[in-house]
């Protein structure tokens, strides 16, 4: 087995990484792999300066530097772990920076967005009635989209009024509020049977075709309603995932039952939250003090 899928091995069954983690990570040391190819230079002969000529070429083709930062960590995780499985003597990738850039936070909506965002969908037909159920279940419970659109109809309760959401690395049971659960029980007893193109089918929500939601279709419904509700702000499924973070911090809750029913396998995902709880009561302060 080569390095490269030694590592792929070690990322996701030692590791436990996500299948987006393990494919960010291999598509940065393969495009680096790519590189030393065209400069005809074996993976044994790196050097520190081939690493930050690496770090230039990526500036001279327009990575932003959250990208150029990014790759380093690959880079830097991958050579430790060739160093220790015996595959190189010694790590190249030391005492290599890259601009530092302060993390943007992440927009969130304001709970009069929140309303509004959700009073979109028209439940006359099928489709609306669905577009509910999603918009509610991913406010109720801030999963992401990978989550939401993996979910199984036996993953969820309506009697306990919870979801059973498998993402993780452990299965997290996220409770649901009254009209999260209307919404799904509507959805799920009158709307999902006619939906599905197959009596087998297991997704919980599904397409006009019948057939697992993709992230794309959700996608695009999450626009369509930020649209049609006259939101200017740019919604993302995330959006909606930082928002139930952000006010249930406002309205008492604590990090740690946050960090559980998000997932968050550190305190510190979820302590960023905090900043985004000051940021928001500043904006609240300036748009309604009257002196502000």
């Amino acid at each position: 087995m080569d390095v490269l899928a030694s590592y792929e091995y070690y990322l996701a069954n030692v590791k436990h990484a996500s299948a987006n983690t393990v494919s960010s990570y291999l598509r940065d040391i393969r495009q680096f792999l790519t590189y030393l190819e065209d400069q005809d230079l074996p993976l044994a002969e790196v050097t520190q300066l081939h690493i930050s000529g690496y770090m230039s070429h990526l500036e001279s083709l327009g990575k932003s530097h959250a990208t150029q930062s990014r790759t380093l960590a690959s880079l830097k995780n991958f050579f430790a772990f060739a160093v220790n499985k015996g595959y190189l003597e010694a790590t190249p990738v030391y005492d290599v920076k890259v601009e530092h850039v302060e993390k943007k936070l992440p927009q969130i909506l304001t709970s009069r967005e929140v309303e509004l965002l959700l009073a979109q969908p028209v439940c006359v037909d099928a489709k609306g009635i669905r577009d509910k159920a999603m918009l509610e279940v991913m406010y109720a419970t801030g999963i992401r989209v990978s989550e939401l659109i993996g979910l199984n109809i036996e993953d969820v309760s309506l009697e306990g009024g919870f979801v059973k959401c498998s993402g993780s690395k452990k299965p997290r049971f996220i409770p649901m509020y009254p009209s999260a659960i209307k919404a799904l029980r509507t959805y799920i007893v009158e709307v999902r049977p006619q939906m599905i193109a197959d009596m087998d089918e297991s997704a919980l929500f599904v397409n006009v075709g019948g057939e697992r939601l993709s992230r794309q279709g959700f996608w695009k419904i999450l626009k369509q309603y930020q649209h049609s509700a006259h939101i200017e702000k740019d919604i993302t499924p995330h959006t909606l995932r930082h928002s139930f973070a952000v006010h249930l911090l406002e309205n008492g809750a604590d990090l740690h039952s946050i960090q559980e029913m998000m997932g968050h396998s550190d305190i510190s995902s979820t302590h960023f939250y905090t900043q985004l709880v000051g940021s928001n009561l500043k904006s609240v302060y300036n748009k309604c003090h009257p002196k502000a």
